[in-house]
């Protein structure tokens, strides 16, 4: 864009812009201030379903009415580019593409077919093929909303049904181990700034040695924040990196932190001296030297720390993430000193992270009163 903010879209085989749902990506990028990497799984997620459209014979405006037919489709065709790969079902046939991945290009393509039908370049009864449609009518009086007026609800028809997956937070032995594991002053701060500060990967890749403010009296940097801070900014990067939260926030950070970033900080002068980029983590073992590591670089250590430490499994940014939270939460923090902590919008975007530990659990069963008056010593009435 002329901005200079980026945004993706789909183009047709000549290589030229599709109109519709360019439009779609571009508002959902600009106006809605969706982050980069959701505009690219919208991207990917139209271009096959624009794909499937073009192979099949189907309009897209009313291909709707085939969302079934489409769904499997994805399960066994691949589509990508020109090399088109079908698996035939049956025993040990294995899909293209998981549930998961299909709930992902079917919400993409509703969102795209319901711009279409408020822009009037789709038929209002493509919304009943792609949703169940109802209002509050059939509810009692105490369930509505409070505006009297009339509302209605939207269910997807057409949505798999993904096996639960939880995401389990690294234990603080883990962290331990992969810490000592470290070969160099960056890995341990990276580490840190995953399970000590909470981070998401596109944000540790994003920041900049200007967001870091360590001393305990900030003001000679503009910032009258006090204590030991670092600002998570939401910017265009280089890198490619991104702050998934639209806001920007202060996070607080511990004495581990600083003294990790004073060590780093001597490694990267011993490699670039004055050089490099204003980024905070760059690389300093393979070129180009100085130059930004790039949010997918930030799982790369975990993966190595975790074999390197003999843990047994894999233990990936996000755990460590987990990590971080559920700490808060068992040394006695609350749900909304998380939610401020990580970034969240709302304190139950922050309820997933939280994975109480065993001795918070047995903490909480005996801090229930026993009914001594109703049993005897021996238990007995």
């Amino acid at each position: 864009m002329p901005s200079g903010v980026r945004y993706w879209t789909v183009m047709d085989d000549a290589v030229r812009v599709v109109e519709a749902p360019d439009r779609f990506l571009s508002e959902t990028r600009l106006a809605r201030g969706r982050a980069e990497t959701t505009t690219k799984a919208y991207a990917e997620g139209l271009s096959l379903f624009l794909r499937w459209c073009d192979r099949t014979g189907r309009d897209w405006r009313t291909a709707a009415r085939d969302m079934g037919l489409f769904m499997i489709w994805l399960g066994w065709t691949s589509g990508n580019g020109g090399q088109r790969r079908t698996v035939v079902p049956g025993p040990g046939a294995r899909p293209v593409r998981g549930d998961g991945r299909i709930n992902k290009v079917l919400t993409a393509v509703r969102m795209f077919l319901v711009h279409a039908v408020v822009n009037k370049e789709a038929p209002a009864w493509v919304l009943e093929q792609v949703y169940e449609l109802g209002d509050d009518r059939d509810l009692p009086v105490e369930a509505r909303g409070e505006s009297g007026g009339l509302r209605y609800r939207l269910r997807a028809r057409h949505r798999l049904q993904e096996p639960e997956s939880e995401v389990d937070r690294a234990s603080d032995e883990e962290v331990v181990a992969m810490f000592r594991s470290c070969r160099s002053a960056r890995d341990r701060l990276t580490l840190l700034l995953l399970a000590r500060v909470g981070l998401r990967p596109g944000q540790t890749a994003g920041l900049h040695r200007s967001d870091l403010h360590l001393m305990a009296d900030s003001r000679s940097l503009g910032c009258d924040i006090e204590g030991a801070h670092v600002h998570v900014v939401r910017r265009q990067n280089e890198n490619n990196a991104w702050s998934k939260s639209k806001k920007s926030w202060v996070m607080p950070v511990d004495f581990l932190v600083v003294r990790a970033f004073d060590l780093y900080a001597v490694e990267r002068h011993a490699v670039l001296e004055a050089g490099g980029s204003d980024f905070l983590l760059v690389n300093l073992f393979r070129p180009p030297f100085g130059a930004p590591v790039s949010a997918e670089a930030i799982g790369e250590p975990c993966e190595s720390l975790s074999a390197r430490a003999g843990l047994g499994r894999r233990v990936t940014p996000r755990m460590c993430r987990h990590a971080m939270a559920s700490n808060v939460v068992d040394s006695g923090g609350t749900l909304d000193e998380v939610q401020a902590l990580l970034g969240q919008k709302h304190p139950e975007s922050s309820r997933p992270y939280l994975h109480p530990g065993r001795e918070r659990l047995r903490n909480a069963v005996e801090r229930v009163p026993s009914p001594r008056l109703a049993f005897g010593e021996d238990g007995a009435r």
